[in-house]
């Protein structure tokens, strides 16, 4: 069986290339999907809207009988403020382009994205090590994660045909946020008391966490899992916890 990708050399491509149990006549757009996380200090959002553009026109004219198209859950809260905002209507704008196009596509909005393979995740354990802090963001305002595994498994389960025409999502739970979330993994990399920037930082925090990042990590996602999920398909890493112990404990070995 046959598997084609629009952006193959990204973190998640490199994963989803390897997948011997692909569909045949698929093409997966993972056309921005390297700035869909909240690993990076959103230094990746820059130019986002003309690469997602220019990948999901090459990925509609892909000799396919579906396309998948990988697009992000943050999308389901509405951004009030630029420049997050103008990114969502940008994901938004690819989102329609390929359900109107000429193949015959299912759109997956998948929850931030992370996982062992991540450059950013151990960009953070060496930061954390150094006992630096880092920008959490609001305590309870929560977002959809999703591992690299879980999201490969997504979009191989979303490329069937009864799909088509349909707008689906894949996270990993309900929403958690950032603060809780990088906590656990600072504590998991020998971090006891993770450090950190205080909110009212956040003018003088702009020349090094993008303004794209501080508005992520403060866009609130709904409380329960959106909907729907992508048909016959079960997230395996539901428990954050459980699945960053786990990344830390294979970096290891």
């Amino acid at each position: 069986m046959t598997l084609s990708i629009t952006g193959a050399q990204s973190e998640l491509g490199r994963l989803l290339v390897h997948q011997t149990m692909a569909r045949a006549g698929v093409h997966v757009n993972l056309s921005g999907q390297h700035a869909n996380t909240l690993l990076h200090d959103g230094h990746a959002w820059k130019d986002f809207a003309r690469q997602l553009h220019a990948g999901t026109r090459r990925a509609m004219r892909a000799d396919a009988q579906l396309l998948v198209h990988a697009s992000c859950a943050f999308v389901c809260a509405e951004p009030p403020d630029d420049p997050l905002r103008t990114l969502a209507q940008a994901v938004l704008e690819a989102e329609q382009m390929v359900l109107s196009g000429p193949v015959p596509a299912v759109v997956v909005r998948l929850g931030y994205l992370y996982g062992p393979t991540s450059k950013d995740l151990r960009a953070y354990r060496t930061a954390f090590r150094l006992g630096r802090p880092y920008w959490a963001g609001k305590r309870r305002a929560g977002q959809f994660h999703l591992h690299h595994d879980d999201a490969v498994t997504a979009l191989l389960a979303a490329a069937k045909k009864k799909n088509v025409g349909k707008i689906v999502y894949a996270t990993g739970g309900p929403a958690v946020p950032f603060m809780r979330f990088m906590d656990h993994f600072a504590r998991g990399v020998g971090r006891r008391f993770p450090l950190h920037l205080p909110l009212m930082t956040a003018p003088l925090m702009q020349m090094v966490v993008r303004k794209e990042h501080v508005q992520q990590v403060a866009l609130a996602m709904p409380v329960d899992v959106p909907a729907p999920q992508v048909p016959g398909w079960t997230a395996h890493h539901t428990d954050f916890r459980a699945s960053l112990d786990a990344i830390i404990a294979s970096w290891k070995n």
